[in-house]
C-alpha cells in the first residue's frame, strides 16, 4: 500500500519535471464563471500544466465589517481558523476532534497548505494542493471542516490574545506604526478603513463574539470562489461544494448585508506633527483616493507609475532623492478597496530635513497633477507596465491573485486579455484628467513623526 507520503513526493516530482514545460501564456487561459445551487459563486481557470490546484474563498466579512468598539474581530476570527476543529460526523463516519498541533500534523501529511486572513474589506481563506486524487480529496475535506467548524478553544485564544495584545505594544515603539495610524485615522475618520486593533478592543473581544461574527457573514451564499489548477469544471464545481459544506445556510436566506459607509473627502488640509525620538523623520502625505471598480483605476495606474510608483525613474525619486539627497527612497501609492482607500506619499528623512522634504514632495504633486505627465513619461511607463505585465501571472498562484480581483471587484471576465490595450490607449489626457479628478493637493494630510518635543 503506498502511503499518503510517498504520494505528495511523487506528485511534487512530477511537478518539478512539469515545470520545465511551462509557457508563458498565462493570459490565454480563459475564466469560466457560474454559480451553484447554494448560491455561491465560482470563477475557474483550467490550468493543467502542473499538478497542483491553488483555491481562494472570499467573504464580505473583512475588517470594514468590524464593530469599532471591537477593532480586530475579523482578524481574530481568521486567526482561530487554525486553531482546532470541532468532532463532526459526516456519512455515518466520525471525526475526531482535532487541535492545533493536529492540524499542522494532518496539513504536513498533505504536502498542502491551508490558512486564513482577513484583510479591510474581505476574509479569505487560501488553499493549495496538489490533484493526485488520494490527496486533493483529504485535503478539500479538513479545508472544508476549518472553515466551517472551528472549535473556538478558549485557552488558545487567551494565549493569542495575550500575544497579539504584546505586538501592538511593541509596534508603537516604532515610528512608522505611529505615523500609519494616525495618517489612517486623519484621512478615513469614523470608516471602519481607519479602524486599528488595539489592547483594548481585544480585550472585548470574547469566543462567542468570534462565533456570532462567523454565523453571520460566512454562508455558502457569501461566498466567491476563485480556482485556479489542474482540475476541470466539474471536479471545480464539486471540490467547492465540498468546501462549503460545513457552513451552515442562514435560517433568513441570503439577505443583503448592511451597506457600509463611503470615506467621506476630506474638508481641508490637516498637519500633524508627533515627536519621537528617531533617527529618520516619518512622512506621509495623502487623501481618500478611489474605489478599485473606479473607472480611472488604469490611468491612475499609469500616472502613479510616472509619480511615484516607478521606483528610481519616478518624479519623487528625481526630486527628493536624486536632486537634494533628502531621502533615500520615496513613493507613493494608491489602495483602492471597495471604499476609496488612501492615496500616499511616503519618504523617510532626517528630522532637520522633513520640512523641505515636506515641501518639495508637495510641490511635485502639485505640478504633476495641474501638468500631468509628458509624452516620453506616458511612453517609458507604459513600456514598464506592458512589459512586466507577463511577470503578474506567470504562476498559478499570481493567477489566482488575479482572478480573485475579477471576482472580488466584478471585473469583465476578460480584463486580464484586455488590460495591455487598454493600458496602451491611455493618452496623457486620459492621465492628466484623472489625477485631476481624484487628487486635491491642496486638501492633503500631512503626517511627520519625528524629531525631538
Amino acid at each position: 500500500m503506498i502511503s499518503i507520503k510517498k504520494i505528495a513526493a511523487r506528485a511534487l516530482f512530477t511537478g518539478a519535471m512539469a515545470i520545465f514545460g511551462i509557457n508563458s501564456a498565462w493570459a490565454l487561459l480563459p475564466i469560466e464563471h457560474w454559480t451553484q445551487p447554494s448560491g455561491a459563486q465560482v470563477w475557474f481557470v483550467h490550468s493543467p500544466t502542473l499538478p497542483m490546484l491553488d483555491v481562494r474563498i472570499d467573504f464580505d466579512a473583512g475588517k470594514r465589517r468590524d464593530p469599532a468598539p471591537q477593532a480586530g474581530l475579523a482578524e481574530a476570527v481568521a486567526l482561530m481558523a487554525s486553531k482546532g476543529v470541532q468532532a463532526d460526523k459526516v456519512n455515518g463516519q466520525d471525526e475526531a476532534p482535532l487541535d492545533e498541533n493536529a492540524l499542522g500534523a494532518a496539513w504536513a501529511d498533505l504536502g498542502a497548505n491551508f490558512g486564513a486572513a482577513a484583510g479591510a474589506d474581505a476574509l479569505h481563506y487560501n488553499l493549495r494542493s496538489l490533484t493526485e486524487p488520494a490527496l486533493l480529496e483529504r485535503a478539500v475535506r479538513l479545508a472544508a471542516r476549518q472553515i466551517g467548524t472551528p472549535s473556538w478553544p478558549e485557552d488558545v485564544w487567551q494565549r493569542e490574545r495575550a500575544r497579539w495584545s504584546a505586538s501592538i505594544k511593541e509596534a508603537h515603539t516604532r515610528p512608522s506604526t505611529v505615523a500609519e495610524e494616525a495618517f489612517a485615522s486623519a484621512v478615513y475618520g469614523s470608516h471602519p478603513y481607519g479602524y486599528r486593533a488595539t489592547e483594548e478592543s481585544l480585550a472585548r473581544i470574547g469566543v462567542a463574539d468570534m462565533v456570532a461574527f462567523h454565523a453571520r457573514y460566512l454562508a455558502p451564499c457569501r461566498a466567491r470562489v476563485s480556482l485556479v489548477g489542474a482540475v476541470t469544471r466539474a471536479q471545480a464545481d464539486a471540490l467547492v461544494a465540498t468546501l462549503l459544506s460545513r457552513l451552515p445556510t442562514p435560517p433568513q436566506g441570503c439577505a443583503p448585508l448592511p451597506p457600509v459607509p463611503e470615506v467621506a473627502p476630506l474638508a481641508a488640509a490637516k498637519e500633524i506633527k508627533i515627536p519621537f525620538g528617531s533617527a529618520q523623520a516619518h512622512v506621509l502625505i495623502g487623501q481618500p483616493g478611489i474605489a478599485r471598480r473606479d473607472p480611472d483605476f488604469l490611468a491612475l495606474l499609469v500616472g502613479n507609475h510616472i509619480l511615484g510608483g516607478g521606483g528610481l525613474v519616478s518624479r519623487l525619486t528625481e526630486e527628493v532623492r536624486e536632486k537634494r539627497g533628502l531621502s533615500y527612497s520615496v513613493y507613493s501609492q494608491f489602495n483602492p478597496g471597495l471604499h476609496a482607500g488612501a492615496f500616499v506619499v511616503g519618504l523617510q528623512t532626517r528630522p532637520d530635513q522633513a520640512a523641505q522634504a515636506v515641501q518639495v514632495a508637495q510641490d511635485v504633486l502639485r505640478r504633476y497633477v495641474a501638468q500631468g505627465p509628458t509624452e516620453a513619461e506616458l511612453r517609458a511607463a507604459k513600456d514598464n507596465l506592458i512589459g512586466g505585465f507577463a511577470l503578474r501571472i506567470d504562476s498559478n498562484s499570481k493567477l489566482l491573485a488575479n482572478v480573485a480581483n475579477i471576482a472580488w471587484y466584478d471585473l469583465p471576465l476578460d480584463y486580464l486579455e484586455q488590460w495591455t490595450k487598454k493600458v496602451q490607449a491611455l493618452t496623457v489626457a486620459d492621465v492628466r484628467a484623472a489625477l485631476q479628478r481624484k487628487l486635491q493637493p491642496e486638501r492633503m494630510v500631512t503626517v511627520v513623526v519625528g524629531g525631538q518635543p
